[in-house]
């Protein structure tokens, strides 16, 4: 086997000779011997400079196989660049086996190609074995160092050291950074502004670091830098290298290396005695340091002067002033003023090196203003015990105020605030407290044995000042209400029972030891208490009242029972109790029947008012029933007016037209339909009739839509209107009846005769006989007087 190799030297001013590659000859082994197969050459790869400007196809080796000097061979080339996308950036020539590129190529889309060639004979056969190839992209200088971002920001601290680091920018070549092509390399083009020195900071030209080269940093001076930073490939080399700039922003950051002074070597302010929450002075303060920062902000303290803590001071977050604030109220009876030493600091310590300034502590003088104040009761509630009882007019207690202001000549006045049960009185000069009632312990004033009440003091200062004071009165319990029998109505069997009885007890309003235990006995008068009755002692405060007979009829009952508390001395209470005797079953209850007898009911009395009750109930049941009927009644023929309605005493209906009980001859064929109008015409003026119904052919009326629309509502009623106006077989047939005969020998006159206008006489008598629903007529026209 045979195997050559030579490597392509290209470059844009020298192109060599293509070089001719072979395919490695088949080795043949032996079925029975193994033999040990010769290791092949490795076939170097193919350079190809990027960005080459042709002429394009432009050949790049020749691959051949040994056998084509005896069989037609066929050449190709396989993988990614040939056939595989990106296809046709390389082609072979199939016969002479000449391989070419066709296209320009750009190392930073795709730095290398691995492709395979294979040899074939006319059927397709393949002949060799297929070959690697393996094509490299040499890089060319084609790319700028390009920056991420055109401004970076960086801080350092004021103050700050040679060598000290600020920031750290990166430039990236798209080159190959093996080669000069790819290597980056930096430098300060220019520094703004260039305070203390043009040349406050370096670059590392390799790393990128920029770092300070001389001290002199002041924010107060100098707050920000801008430095505008070149990065060039090839090494940085200006003549060859391609170039970018970027620009960094760097911060002087502030550092607490300005102590905090005060304006002024004293201060000065004012407070009225006893307020609190009040800014008395006001304290200034310069710093030239960064403005609300730390370093800035001022923190006040007093260090002398106040030892009790009436007053601190709080910084306003605006303008870093001191307000001297009043914590605890000052009392100008003892501190007319105060001298104060302040000190102020800043939140952040000073920075290494930086000493305090001798303006930092300042003296504030605050003098307290004098007010009247109000006068007080030095024991407020004041507390006194006395026994119920005390009778009005005694002397209390003296319930007096002090003045605060001693340095002001001033008078204090008494009065009564609030004082519920009206029990008290106070001198208006000294204070004494003196009762006007009796005082009771049980009054729904006193709350736990105590009564409260609530006096003022007022002095005669400008302007007048009150205070106010409670007087708390403890009242001693004394037997003074005697105890009261608690049920005072039940209920009990009319036969005796060994469980039977009634469990009594007693209330007291007074407290111990003037209650329990009670003494429960039966009154000796009327003897037949003691002898229906007994009362037997159950505990302290419960007894049981019970029969003594082995039976009592049954009823009501009002039983005396004696019932003495345990005060001293023991008071003694006569009190009823109401006790029912009754039937009972067998678990002791009272039956219905028996409460009722018990109520003093007989069996009689019962059934009378059961009777009454079901005699009630039928009258109410008929009641309903008639009016249902009438109510059915009117809804079958209703009236032209209800008959509660009717104003005449006496009215009779027809089902036709006529006259009373006496104007019943008359002629009824008046009001039957004539079949002819002829003898209707015949007859002379006054008695004929008109309003039978036309025969002739009915008007038609307009036809009401479906849905009628809201604005034809009107024209639809007023075509109505017209039609029946000029229809004559519509009701009323004329426009008026006239009847030919009224009846004779009626006592009530024509209507005809009821002239308003006539100047006659008349005699209107007859309407007081009518009844009092036609009495205001009666007197209107016949003269009578009004009530």
């Amino acid at each position: 086997m045979r195997k050559e190799e030579e490597e392509v030297k290209a470059s844009p001013e020298f192109q060599a000779p293509p070089t001719v590659i072979m395919f490695p000859r088949q080795r043949e082994m032996s079925s029975k011997v193994l033999r040990r197969q010769k290791r092949d050459w490795v076939i170097p790869p193919i350079n190809v400079p990027e960005n080459s400007r042709g002429p394009f196809p432009q050949m790049l080796v020749s691959i051949r196989s040994d056998q084509d000097r005896n069989i037609s061979i066929r050449y190709s080339i396989t993988g990614v660049g040939a056939d595989q996308p990106p296809n046709e950036v390389f082609s072979i020539d199939p016969v002479a086996g000449k391989m070419f590129v066709t296209k320009p190529l750009d190392r930073e889309k795709r730095s290398s190609y691995h492709l395979r060639a294979h040899a074939v004979n006319m059927n397709g056969e393949r002949v060799e074995s297929p070959i690697d190839l393996y094509i490299y992209v040499i890089d060319m200088n084609d790319n700028r160092p390009e920056f991420k971002n055109q401004v970076y920001n960086g801080s350092v601290d004021e103050g700050s050291k040679p060598g000290t680091f600020v920031m750290h920018l990166a430039a990236f070549d798209n080159d190959d950074n093996t080669t000069a092509n790819g290597m980056v390399r930096y430098r300060i083009l220019s520094q703004t502004p260039h305070s203390p020195i043009p040349n406050m900071f370096t670059i590392n030209s390799e790393t990128g670091d920029i770092v300070t080269v001389a001290a002199g940093l002041d924010r107060e001076k100098v707050s920000q830098y801008s430095i505008i930073v070149q990065a060039t490939d090839m090494e940085g080399n200006l003549n060859f290298g391609l170039s970018n700039t970027a620009t960094a922003i760097i911060s002087v950051t502030d550092i607490n290396d300005n102590p905090p002074e005060l304006t002024s070597r004293t201060f000065s302010g004012e407070v009225p005695e006893n307020r609190v929450n009040v800014v008395v002075a006001n304290l200034t303060v310069i710093d030239r340091d960064q403005p609300h920062s730390p370093n800035w902000n001022a923190v006040y303290r007093i260090i002398s002067g106040d030892p009790i803590g009436h007053f601190t001071i709080i910084t306003d977050q605006h303008t870093n002033d001191g307000m001297v604030t009043v914590v605890k109220p000052v009392d100008f009876e003892q501190n007319r003023a105060f001298m104060l030493t302040v000190v102020v600091n800043n939140q952040a310590p000073l920075a290494s090196g930086i000493q305090s300034s001798l303006q930092s502590t300042s003296g504030v003088t605050i003098s307290v203003v004098d007010i009247n104040e109000p006068p007080y009761f030095p024991t407020n509630p004041k507390s006194i015990r006395f026994e119920e009882g005390v009778p009005a007019g005694t002397s209390l207690t003296t319930f007096s105020a002090s003045d605060p202001d001693r340095f002001m000549q001033q008078s204090i006045r008494y009065s009564k605030l609030a004082d519920p049960a009206d029990w008290l009185s106070i001198n208006n000069t000294n204070g004494q407290i003196i009762t006007t009632a009796t005082l009771d312990r049980e009054s729904i004033y006193v709350k736990n044995n105590i009564y409260e009440a609530t006096f003022l003091a007022v002095d005669n200062g400008s302007p007048m000042a009150s205070g106010t004071g409670t007087l708390q009165i403890y009242l001693i319990d004394v037997n003074d209400n005697a105890p009261s029998l608690l049920p005072r109505e039940s209920q009990i069997c009319e036969r005796i029972n060994r469980n039977a009885g009634i469990n009594i007890t007693a209330a007291d309003t007074d407290t111990d030891p003037n209650v329990g235990p009670f003494v429960f006995e039966l009154p000796t008068f009327p003897a037949s208490i003691r002898r229906n009755w007994t009362v037997s002692r159950l505990n302290g405060d419960y007894a049981r009242l019970s029969l003594r007979t082995q039976y009592l009829e049954p009823g009501v009952y009002e039983v005396p029972v004696i019932v003495t508390d345990s005060g001293n001395p023991p008071l003694s209470n006569r009190s009823i109790i109401k006790v029912k005797v009754c039937p009972c079953d067998e678990n002791g209850d009272c039956t219905l029947v028996g409460a009722v007898a018990a109520a003093g009911l007989g069996t009689g009395a019962i059934i009378a008012i059961l009777i009454c009750i079901i005699i009630l109930l039928s009258m109410v049941l008929v009641f309903v029933l008639w009016m249902k009927r009438r109510e059915k009644e009117r809804q079958t023929k209703q009236l032209l007016i209800d008959p509660e309605d009717d104003v005449r005493d006496n009215i009779l209906k027809y089902d036709e037209e006529g006259g009373g009980e006496e104007d019943q001859d008359y002629d009824l064929s008046q009001l039957q339909q004539p079949d002819s109008l002829e003898h209707i015409i015949s007859k002379p003026p006054g008695v004929r009739r008109v309003d039978e119904r036309p025969i002739i052919p009915e008007s038609q009326y307009p036809i009401r839509p479906v849905v009628p629309h809201p604005g034809d509502i009107g024209d639809f009623i007023n075509e109505g209107l017209r039609a029946a106006d000029n229809d004559p077989t519509a009701p009323p047939y004329d426009s008026l009846l006239v009847f030919d005969y009224e009846g004779s020998g009626s006592t009530v006159g024509s209507v005809s005769s009821l002239n308003s206008s006539s100047t006659g006489d008349q005699d209107y008598d007859y309407l007081n006989d009518w009844g009092p629903r036609f009495k205001k007529l009666a007197d209107m026209y016949g003269g009578g007087d009004d009530e």
